[in-house]
Order: C-alpha cells, then sequence, then structure tokens
C-alpha cells in the first residue's frame, strides 16, 4: 500500500484539528454526563467508521477490511484501559470536573507514544521476519494471562511507577483547579493530578505492549495501524465517561478480549510460512467473540445495580482559595461558587 507524504500530513493534521476541537470545547472544568459522553462516542465512533469507509472506496475491500479488523481490536482492548482509568481515579478521588482535562493530555502522550511504538514494530517486521513468531508467541502468552488473571485489578498503591514519582518529583497534598504544576514559595512542585496522568500514560505502554503486535496480525501497512489506533484512542473519554456507571455489566468481557488476542496470534503464527488467514474471516471471528462475549456479560447481570462506591476520605484535599490565591489570584476567583 502506497501512501503519498501528503496523505500522511493530511490524516495527522485532521486528527490535531479533531484534538484541538475536543479541547475548545472543555476548556472549561465541568462534569462529564452520560448525554454528552454518548454524543461525543457517536462523533469519534462516526469518524473512524467515515475514515474506514473512505480507505474501502480509495484502496479496495481488501485495505478496508484490514483497517477495520485493527480498528475493532484496538477499540475493544482500549475498554481495558477504561476499566484501569476508573481505578485509578477513584484510588486518587479525582473530582469528576478534572477527569477530562487528564484523560485528554492522556490520549495525546498515548497517540504519540503509539506511533512510535508502530515506527519500531514495522521497522523490525520489514527487517527481522521471525519476529512475527516472537509477537504470536506473546499475544498467546498475553491471553492465556489475561484469562487466569481476568478477576484481578490494578492496586495504584502498588505502581512502581507511582513510587518512583512519589520518591523523586515533590507534590502538594491538594489539587489547585486542573492544574499540573504549581510554583509555592518560588518552588515548582507537581499536583496529584500530574501522578494521575504519569500512572495513566504508565498503563497505557502496558497496554500498547499488547495492542500494537495485535494489529500487527491482521494488518502490516504502517498506516492502516496507525490510524486504526488513532481512531479508536480518539474516542477512548467519551467511552469512559459513557461505560463509568456499567463496568460492573461487563463480566466477561476480559475473557473475549483474551480470545481475541489468542486468535490473532494463531493467525500471525499461520501467515508467516503455513497459512493466511483471510481478512474478512478474521474481521468476522473477532466480531462474533466481542459480541458473544458482551451479550452473555449483560444477559448475566441483567436487573444488578452497581454497588455504591464507599465512602472513604480521599488521599488528596481540594486547595483552599487562600491556598489558590497563593498560585494564581485568577484561579482563586473561578473557583468560588456562584452566589
Amino acid at each position: 500500500m502506497d501512501v503519498p507524504l501528503w496523505v500522511w500530513g493530511a490524516v495527522i493534521g485532521a486528527i490535531l484539528i479533531m484534538l484541538a476541537i475536543d479541547l475548545v470545547a472543555h476548556r472549561d472544568a465541568h462534569v462529564i454526563g452520560v448525554r454528552e459522553a454518548a454524543a461525543w462516542s457517536a462523533v469519534w465512533v462516526a469518524l473512524g467508521v467515515g475514515f474506514g469507509a473512505l480507505l474501502w472506496w480509495w484502496q479496495g475491500p481488501e485495505v478496508g477490511q484490514q483497517y477495520f479488523a485493527g480498528y475493532l481490536i484496538e477499540k475493544s482492548l482500549a475498554v481495558d484501559n477504561v476499566f484501569v482509568w476508573a481505578v485509578i481515579f477513584s484510588y486518587f478521588a479525582v473530582p469528576p470536573q478534572f477527569q477530562h482535562r487528564v484523560l485528554f493530555l492522556g490520549v495525546l502522550g498515548a497517540l504519540i507514544l503509539r506511533g512510535a511504538f508502530i515506527a519500531v514494530g514495522a521497522v523490525l517486521i520489514e527487517n527481522f521476519t521471525w519476529v512475527l513468531y516472537v509477537f504470536a508467541a506473546f499475544l498467546l502468552y498475553t491471553g492465556w494471562r489475561m484469562i487466569r488473571q481476568r478477576d484481578q485489578h490494578l492496586d495504584p498503591e502498588q505502581s512502581a511507577v507511582l513510587r518512583l514519582f512519589r520518591r523523586f518529583i515533590p507534590m502538594t497534598d491538594a489539587y489547585y483547579g486542573q492544574r499540573l504544576l504549581v510554583r509555592r514559595g518560588g518552588v515548582l512542585l507537581a499536583t496529584p493530578l500530574l501522578a494521575v496522568l504519569v500512572l495513566i500514560e504508565a498503563t497505557d505502554v502496558v497496554f500498547a505492549v499488547d495492542s500494537i503486535p495485535a494489529i500487527f496480525a491482521v494488518t502490516s501497512e504502517p498506516f492502516l495501524v496507525f490510524t486504526a489506533n488513532a481512531f479508536a484512542i480518539l474516542g477512548l473519554r467519551a467511552m469512559y465517561f459513557l461505560l463509568a456507571d456499567l463496568m460492573h455489566r461487563f463480566v466477561y468481557l476480559k475473557i473475549g478480549l483474551a480470545l481475541v488476542l489468542i486468535w490473532v496470534g494463531i493467525k500471525m503464527a499461520l501467515k508467516i510460512d503455513i497459512f493466511y488467514i483471510p481478512t474478512a474471516i478474521s474481521l468476522a471471528v473477532i466480531a462474533t467473540i466481542l459480541t458473544v462475549s458482551v451479550v452473555a456479560s449483560l444477559r448475566a447481570t441483567r436487573g444488578l445495580t452497581a454497588e455504591p462506591a464507599a465512602e472513604r476520605e480521599g488521599p488528596f484535599r481540594m486547595a483552599t482559595p487562600e491556598e489558590l490565591a497563593e498560585v494564581d489570584p485568577q484561579l482563586a476567583a473561578t473557583s468560588r461558587p456562584s452566589a
């Protein structure tokens, strides 16, 4: 697939424009409701599907199917990100109105990191074909491990990244609006939001190690790998706010995701020297696995409501008006409740 440089530039430019529009639309800190999240989710899904339809028209069915297979893999594996974000936000007791800004920056960082991973992966595959066996074995192992550890969850308190951050980065004990850094007494300090952002970026690196090899199993075209990743990731923030209260319903989804990884691992191993599974069949298998796991989850948890979150004191407090004024008088003024 020969993609002109100007097409790469146009796609990256369009992604940056969409991110800018999203940032402007959410420039003021506020709680994202289900209706707003659903509207933005529809927008991002429509953009991702629309881009796939454009590829189908431009490059033909095979390329279109490869994109949609990659998009479906990335979108489904991204749900695991959403679960982890919920755990991190709960642990840090991040105020809901500040969560979108953290996720926006997290997604921006994820796009950059995954772009680098994709470039490295493409170079390795082009120069060392045997690395596909490594990717395949890794995907099979990851899928098996995910099934075994399906009931285990991230514990931020045990995170080595968080321990290192606390050890080397001076940090305030309070949230200062959406600020990541503040200067107090001439000293530059991190706020808890920066710790949250660092932890989110670190977990995305872990997920990228799984998802990037998985998408290379359905397409070896860097352009398709990047665009499928980008359009899947762009809608993650809206997906989080849409699914935050429904996560307890997806009890079998992790098994479904594990089976997807195992399937693409088998496909990758076979296509090297043995047999190439057509993309249409691979896409159908992935869609079927995910559909069955979602439907089975919803049926098994029909009528089940989420347990109310236990009331607990968060590890960080909100900065007082006096502390806000010390950092930025305007920040203090905007934080006062209206009469």
